[in-house]
């Protein structure tokens, strides 16, 4: 099992989010990233090292170490997610 780690960036976007329905979801569903590999809606992003949780029309952007998942970043989706 992994150890989920919190950039200060990523804390701050997901309290931003105004529903809290929405908020609750995000942070259920990366919980699940402590099984990482063996989670669903996970795809690596090809130009980096790192990896996008997908939670419906949110992005959860993250890195992989060995024992530690660190989430950098919480954005909703559109054309410049990933740039």
């Amino acid at each position: 099992m992994k150890q989920i780690e919190w950039k200060t960036k990523a804390l701050r976007q997901l309290r931003k989010i105004k529903n809290r329905q929405e908020q609750q979801k995000i942070y259920k569903q990366v919980g699940t990233l402590v099984d990482f590999p063996h989670c669903e809606n996970v795809k690596k992003i090809k130009t980096t090292e790192m990896y996008r949780l997908r939670v419906g029309r949110w992005r959860v952007i993250f890195t992989d170490s060995l024992e530690i998942v660190t989430i950098e970043e919480v954005k909703q989706r559109n054309e410049r997610t990933y740039k």
